[in-house]
């Protein structure tokens, strides 16, 4: 059995994996780039919102501590500050990668297709109306994003903690961050293998967690910085068919020779 770095290590090997996929087909992945595209202006948009506006929100939310001395006050509103930075971007990250897939849909089921195809035994897709699917999605989805949402209000809580608060926050924000988006990159490989509920991927994700977090901590914080999900999202749905067939004990190597890009 891998050691926990070994395992680590090998699932960030998995985005240089998917990138290599991916760029055999350029078209799909120009595709693929469009709805993060999307997504990442509006993002950025309710970033800038929080940047000019950052100030009096944690002012109105430490007005307790008006009365304070000036150091204690400052204090208060730095911890703060670092709560509230680490759940917004928790929840920013979830929901960006969430509104992401729904709206790219078909295509990052396309390139997850097509990493299947360029492996050993495709699988057969369920037989599953396109209306079921998409409710299943939705409500899914919707359970993710609420799920943030709790870890980000547990995060901010956490921010008030002197020292152990700054150093804990951000981290754990990652590893959760990471562990939720996972969640997500390896649905749509799953579901055609017949994994339609969120407790199946978990389960599955857990027997190799360390593999499952060395792909997807690294995902969540580029995915965390503007306009370069554009380029991560796409090697990410690539890499997480690659996780999903791991998971499920499927052949990861490439037995077929690089096709002609298009």
């Amino acid at each position: 059995m891998a050691s926990p770095v070994t395992d680590g290590l090998a699932g960030v090997g998995l985005l240089g994996r998917g990138l290599a996929l991916i760029a055999r087909r350029p078209r799909l992945f120009l595709l693929g780039a469009l709805p993060p595209l999307v997504t990442s202006t509006l993002f950025v948009v309710v970033l800038v919102l929080l940047a000019t506006r950052g100030d009096a929100v944690v002012g109105a939310m430490t007005g307790f501590a008006d009365g304070w001395s000036a150091g204690l006050a400052a204090a208060v509103r730095v911890l703060v500050s670092l709560g509230l930075l680490g759940g917004v971007v928790l929840l920013m990250v979830i929901s960006f990668t969430t509104l992401t897939l729904t709206l790219g849909a078909p295509l990052y089921d396309l390139i997850s297709e097509f990493v299947d195809r360029e492996l050993p035994a495709p699988p057969t897709p369920p037989e599953d109306g396109w209306v079921s699917s998409l409710g299943r999605g939705l409500r899914q989805s919707v359970g993710l994003i609420a799920v943030s949402a709790g870890c980000a209000v547990a995060l901010f809580a956490a921010g008030f903690v002197p020292l152990v608060g700054q150093l804990a926050v951000p981290v754990v924000s990652a590893l959760v961050g990471g562990w939720l988006l996972g969640i997500e990159l390896v649905g749509s490989a799953l579901e055609r293998r017949g994994v339609l509920t969120l407790r199946g991927r978990r389960e599955l994700m857990r027997r190799r967690r360390f593999r499952v977090l060395g792909l997807c901590v690294p995902t969540f914080l580029l995915l965390a910085v503007p306009f370069v999900g554009v380029v991560v999202f796409p090697v990410a749905t690539a890499a997480g068919t690659l996780l999903a067939r791991q998971l499920v004990g499927e052949s990861t190597t490439d037995s077929q020779p690089p096709r002609s890009a298009g």
